[in-house]
């Protein structure tokens, strides 16, 4: 392969990655992820053997021009990420296990649930108020009811136990 080549294969690399991340954040490993299972589908639909795919090295490069030019940053994408799942109803645990599966550090997990400033209990209690109602039911059917509901969302029980101790009515 000539040098020309070879900086061609990375310029359409760095554009695949650009519109990836044009779209929305992404984290190191999920961009990773899709930019070697693009390549992949490309040299399946050409014909091509596997190994005309982008190399280790060449998707490093890329990763490491995103950083630098700051398209990619995995702290922005923890924030930015845990403020959007909060917003739809999801609880810390959940957002926890999502992050997990983004690939991002457990440690950078902590540190931005930490630093969110989200009160959990009130969004366990506005998501409960607005599936259920207010005032929420004191039955123990009813009250388990809601309990599965906002633990499957992603809620810590203490939260969950916080609604009723704090808002009974």
């Amino acid at each position: 392969m000539t040098a020309t080549d070879a900086k061609t294969r990375l310029n359409r690399l760095t554009a695949r990655a650009m519109r990836v991340l044009a779209l929305r954040d992404h984290s190191e490993a999920e961009l990773r992820r899709k930019m070697a299972l693009a390549a992949q589908r490309a040299s399946s639909d050409a014909g091509q053997d596997a190994a005309s795919g982008p190399s280790d090295e060449e998707i490093e490069q890329v990763i490491a021009w995103c950083y630098q030019h700051n398209f990619l940053d995995d702290g922005r994408f923890t924030e930015r990420f845990i403020a959007g799942r909060s917003r739809k109803g999801y609880g810390p645990q959940r957002i926890r296990m999502e992050l997990g599966q983004k690939g991002i550090d457990r440690q950078l997990i902590d540190a931005a649930l930490a630093d969110c400033g989200i009160d959990w209990t009130q969004r366990a209690a506005d998501l409960a108020w607005r599936r259920f109602g207010q005032p929420l039911p004191q039955e123990w059917k009813e009250k388990a009811k809601v309990q599965r509901y906002l633990l499957t969302r992603g809620f810590f029980m203490e939260d969950v136990q916080g609604i009723f101790r704090n808002f009974d009515n």
